[in-house]
């Protein structure tokens, strides 16, 4: 859910590519619930990379606009 009112929030501006990765991340999630489902281990595997990425990603973020350490520079 967080994801797409992300997605909404961000075709208001002109960052075109945050709108492709939360699109992305939208299939995954969806490929994710597909393979829990229907217990398709490699989309659960698939899943739980895409998953790991995308909370790395975000934490990165959020260190870089708190400016944590030397990420400024």
């Amino acid at each position: 859910m967080a994801a797409l009112e992300r997605q909404v929030f961000d075709f208001l501006g002109y960052q075109w590519a945050p709108i492709l990765g939360n699109f992305l991340h939208i299939i995954v999630v969806i490929l994710g619930l597909f393979g829990t489902i229907q217990y398709r281990p490699r989309y659960i595997v698939v899943y739980t990379i895409w998953t790991a990425l995308w909370v790395a990603w975000n934490v990165f973020i959020i260190c870089f606009y708190l400016e944590v350490g030397g990420l400024s520079k």
